[in-house]
């Protein structure tokens, strides 16, 4: 079974920052862009940015910072955010899957109708090296709106997906995610 829960110790928000640090040498080595203007592995350190982590087995998948409706600079109406997408190397197909139904269904149970994310795009997204990645989320149901400046001030491909609230995918994907909030304290979600 998989499970999707808030960071809360040291030592899971450590091994979040290494998962991220083995995946942006992943992508240097594959010539795919990484962010350059923000050190994301102090990001998944840090308590306050209540980081999110996919687990199997007690094996860490995939850690991202959810947000509820930050000030993006571009798409409208609140939304869930998921900033700073990180998946393990060499599983992200299946684990992108995973993080997508859980995404959707988390912002359904929120009320919030739209979960938003970026990928970071150096060309035009058509020719980008992330491209095949970009259409295999299109194929999972996400919408790709175009390119534009980031949450870390990068150029990025903005990305869309509707909130749908899935009945049964609490006997796949187990929930203990704080809810994010705009400001203030945080109440588990599960």
């Amino acid at each position: 079974m998989y499970e999707m829960r808030t960071l809360g110790t040291d030592a899971e928000r450590d091994e979040a920052a290494a998962l991220v640090e083995d995946r942006q040498h992943w992508l240097t080595m594959r010539g795919l862009p990484i962010p350059a203007r923000v050190d994301i592995p102090a990001l998944f350190r840090d308590p306050q940015a209540k980081p999110a982590g996919l687990f199997e087995d007690g094996l860490l998948l995939a850690c991202m910072i959810p947000q509820r409706a930050p000030d993006l600079g571009w798409g409208q109406g609140p939304c869930l955010f998921l900033g700073c997408v990180h998946t393990l190397p060499d599983r992200s197909d299946d684990t992108v899957q995973l993080i997508t139904l859980w995404a959707s269904d988390f912002a359904a149970r929120l009320d919030l109708p739209l979960v938003r994310a970026e990928a970071l795009a150096r060309h035009p997204l058509d020719v980008d090296p992330i491209a095949p990645f970009l259409r295999r989320l299109t194929d999972i149901g996400w919408d790709v709106h175009g390119p534009g400046t980031g949450q870390h001030e990068e150029r990025v491909a903005r990305l869309e997906l509707t909130a749908e609230q899935r009945s049964g995918l609490g006997a796949l994907i187990g929930c203990r995610v704080h809810e994010p909030q705009s400001a203030g304290d945080s109440r588990s979600i599960v």
